[in-house]
């Protein structure tokens, strides 16, 4: 005689806890489209360090327009410190990976150089663009107590 109740399939088994599943990692600030990156991640990220060496708020706007010293077009953020000074970080393109350039004028003068500005790096960051450039210009001497 045969018995009535069957073995379970081998479907049938129950779940085995496996490794608990990682949760998704966020978007990095900078995978969002140039043109929202800068205004809303680039330029609060950057008055806040600018802040922390304890200066006012720096005067930051996100624009395009011809760079200085050669006119070419180009995106920027343009910033201004107190006592007039004012600083230009420059994008070829629309995209964090394209040329980059800094310049840097004292109170009544305009730029008459432009540096290159992290052209060996491999990966751009909101944090890598940011510190670099508030080390530029503490080394300009133009944040805190220098």
């Amino acid at each position: 005689m045969s018995d009535p109740t069957p073995s379970p399939s081998p479907a049938a088994k129950p779940a085995q806890p496996g490794p608990a599943a990682k949760p998704a990692k966020p978007p990095a600030p900078e995978d969002a489209p140039f043109s929202s990156f800068i205004p809303e991640a680039l330029i609060p990220a950057l008055s806040k360090e600018i802040r922390g060496y304890g200066g006012p708020e720096p005067a930051l706007r996100f624009e395009q327009g011809p760079m200085p010293v050669v006119g070419v077009p180009c995106w920027m953020v343009v910033g201004e410190l107190p006592g007039a000074r004012r600083f230009w970080l420059c994008f070829t393109s629309d995209n964090l990976n394209a040329a980059k350039t800094v310049a840097v004028a004292e109170a009544g003068s305009e730029p008459s150089l432009l540096e290159s500005f992290l052209i060996d790096e491999k990966k751009i960051t909101q944090a890598l663009l940011v510190s670099r450039l508030v080390q530029r210009l503490n080394g300009q001497k133009w944040l805190g107590p220098n």
